[in-house]
């Protein structure tokens, strides 16, 4: 669908793709502006839809460019050996906070699209958003030391558990977030809590 763009020299790529990111980051998807995207990138508002059929499929485009990114960039970092999960965790949440001081504005822009309430694409984002999510829970209690925990209590649900309660903590901060003029998570902060909620499913979960 994206040939025409993917064909482009690279340098032309960044442009466009630097320009379109920085004003969905800082607008949102109804608010930003095609024609401040194409000033950035300084190109024609006709080329832009040349290689995107319209504003959304420009976006969507963005989305899992910026996804992608980061998602290879962690699996890279990421140790799947390290069997203990609260301990894998852990490792997940500081890699994020490196990628997050490399990529500012990538981590921006995800950030934005998540907390997304625009009924063009809302849909769909949140489709491909439930996706991710489930592909990644599996890759990352992939190969756990499940003996660690309870014998009794069931697995599954002691999984299911911690994931909610990281997904609910995970919420709660976008929508603070959402709510505040600046939009901005306070990462460190949310680091530090995490600790304390590993520390307490830790003691409730473990033998």
């Amino acid at each position: 669908m994206f040939s025409k763009f993917l064909n482009l020299e690279k340098e032309k790529q960044d442009r466009i793709i630097n320009a379109a990111i920085k004003e969905f980051a800082q607008k949102g998807y109804d608010k930003a502006s095609t024609n401040e995207i194409v000033k950035e990138a300084g190109i024609s508002k006709g080329l832009l839809f040349h290689y995107f059929q319209n504003k959304k499929q420009l976006f969507l485009f963005l989305f899992d460019y910026c996804y992608n990114i980061v998602a290879d960039e962690f699996y890279k970092k990421v140790d799947l050996t390290e069997v203990d999960f609260f301990n894998r965790i852990r490792q997940s949440v500081k890699i994020k906070m490196e990628l997050l001081t490399k990529y500012p504005e990538i981590f921006k822009f995800i950030q934005e699209a998540y907390m997304e309430d625009s009924t063009e694409i809302k849909t769909e984002l949140e489709t491909k958003i439930a996706k991710l999510n489930e592909i990644n829970a599996g890759k990352v209690y992939e190969g756990i030391d499940v003996t660690k925990f309870r014998d009794d209590m069931a697995i599954e649900k002691i999984l299911k558990i911690i994931t909610w309660t990281f997904e609910k903590m995970s919420d709660e901060e976008l929508y603070k977030a959402k709510l505040s003029r600046s939009h901005e998570i306070d990462y460190p902060k949310v680091m530090m809590e995490a600790e304390d909620y590993f520390e307490i499913l830790t003691k409730c979960f473990y033998k």
